[in-house]
C-alpha cells in the first residue's frame, strides 16, 4: 500500500540530516570530543521529530496507532526505570557487595542509591527547620546541580555508548594493552585476561587478512603488592596463548593510564609516517583512554573488552566522575552560575 505523503513534510528532514551530517564530520575529526554528544543528541530527537511528522503525514490510521503503542510503551519504562532509580541502584550495590571487593569504587551505586531515597526527606525537614528564602536558594542549587550533573552524565553516556562501535582498520602496527592490578602478586586477572584475549584476537584477525603481523606492547608498571611487573606478566600469557615473542614488548614503568600511553609510544619505532595504533581496555573504560591517549599525543582509537553487567554501573560512574573532574574549571564556572541564579530565584 502506497502511502501519499506532502511534499512539504520532506522539508523536515533538511535539520536532521544536516544535524547528523555535522555530528559525523566532528567525530571523524575527533572522537573523544564531550561536544560530539550534543550533536548527535541533537541530530537523533530531530530525527525523532521528522519521522513523527512524516508518520501524521500518511494519514495512516494502522500506522500512527502503532506507532503512537510504541512511543506510549517506551515513555512508560523510561518512566518506570526513573521512578525505580534509587531500588535498582541499591539492588546493584547489594550485588557488587557479595561479588567484590569494598571498596570505595565499588560502592558509587550504594551511595547514590541512599542519596536518591533520602533527598526528598532531607527536602522536607529542611522546609520545616530553614527560613523560607534559605530553603528555597538550597532547593533551587540542588535541583540545578543535579539537572546539570545528569544532563552531562547523559552526554558522556551517549559517547561512550558511539564509541563502542569503533572498528579499527587492519592496518596497525601497535597495539597496547592497558594493564590492571595481578592476582598475588604476579597472576594475570581474568578482568586483565579479558583485555589480552581482545588484543590477540584483532591481532590474529589482522595477520590472517593481510598476512601483515602487528607488535603488542603490554603496558603496566609493579605495584607495591606485586612481585612481578604487569607488562611482563601480560607479555608471558599473551605468549602462552601462542603470540610470537618477537610481536610482544613489555612497557614495565608506567603507573597510570597517561603513563601507559606515553611509555608505549616511547617504545614505538619511528618511521617516514606516524605509526598506526590502537589500544586495548575494558570497554567502560576505552573512552577515557581514548581522551588520555590524546593527552599524550598518540592518536589511538580504543577497542574495548566485554566486563560484567553487574560491575558496568560502577564503573561507569567512576570513569564519569573521572571525566567531569577533568573539565572541572568549566563545571566550577557553571556552579557559579548555578549559584548566582538560585540567588535571584528566592529572592524573587
Amino acid at each position: 500500500m502506497a502511502f501519499h505523503i506532502p511534499a512539504v513534510w520532506y522539508w523536515v528532514w533538511v535539520i536532521p540530516v544536516s544535524l547528523g551530517g555535522i555530528f559525523a564530520w566532528r567525530y571523524q575529526r575527533n572522537k573523544t570530543r564531550l561536544s560530539n554528544g550534543l550533536w548527535f543528541s541533537a541530530a537523533f530527537y530531530t530525527f525523532l521529530a521528522a519521522l513523527a511528522m512524516t508518520i501524521l503525514g500518511t494519514n495512516n490510521g494502522p500506522l500512527i496507532a502503532i506507532s503512537l503503542i510504541a512511543f506510549v510503551v517506551i515513555l512508560m519504562a523510561i518512566g518506570v526505570t526513573f521512578a525505580l532509580q534509587a531500588f535498582l541502584l541499591l539492588w546493584n550495590a547489594w550485588i557488587v557487595w557479595h561479588r567484590e571487593q569494598h571498596t570505595v569504587a565499588n560502592m558509587l551505586t550504594l551511595g547514590l542509591g541512599i542519596f536518591f531515597l533520602i533527598l526528598p526527606w532531607l527536602d522536607r525537614l529542611a522546609g520545616r527547620v530553614l527560613p523560607r528564602s534559605l530553603d528555597a536558594f538550597l532547593v533551587a542549587v540542588v535541583n540545578l546541580s543535579l539537572l546539570y550533573v545528569a544532563f552531562w552524565f547523559y552526554n558522556y553516556l551517549t559517547m561512550l555508548v558511539i564509541y563502542q562501535f569503533n572498528r579499527p582498520r587492519l592496518n596497525q602496527d601497535y597495539i597496547v594493552v592497558l594493564g590492571a592490578g595481578l592476582l598475588n602478586g604476579n597472576q594475570v586477572s581474568p578482568l586483565l585476561k579479558q583485555r589480552i584475549d581482545r588484543g590477540l584476537r584483532f591481532y590474529r584477525r589482522q595477520l590472517t587478512k593481510t598476512g601483515h603481523p602487528v607488535k603488542m606492547i603490554f603496558s603496566g608498571g609493579q605495584g607495591s603488592d606485586e612481585t612481578v611487573a604487569e607488562g611482563q606478566a601480560m607479555r608471558d600469557y599473551a605468549i602462552s596463548q601462542g603470540l610470537p615473542a618477537d610481536d610482544a614488548i613489555a612497557e614495565t614503568r608506567s603507573r597510570t593510564t597517561l603513563e601507559n600511553m606515553q611509555f608505549s609510544r616511547a617504545l614505538m619505532t619511528t618511521t617516514a609516517r606516524p605509526p598506526r595504533v590502537i589500544f586495548v581496555s575494558n570497554n567502560y573504560h576505552i573512552y577515557r583512554a581514548g581522551m588520555i591517549a590524546q593527552q599524550a599525543g598518540l592518536r589511538a582509537d580504543g577497542i574495548g573488552s566485554r566486563t560484567a553487567r553487574f560491575f558496568l554501573p560502577n564503573a561507569v560512574l567512576r570513569e564519569y566522575i573521572a571525566v567531569f573532574v577533568r573539565n572541572k574549571r568549566w563545571h566550577l564556572v557553571a556552579f557559579g552560575g548555578i549559584l548566582v541564579m538560585s540567588g535571584l530565584l528566592a529572592w524573587l
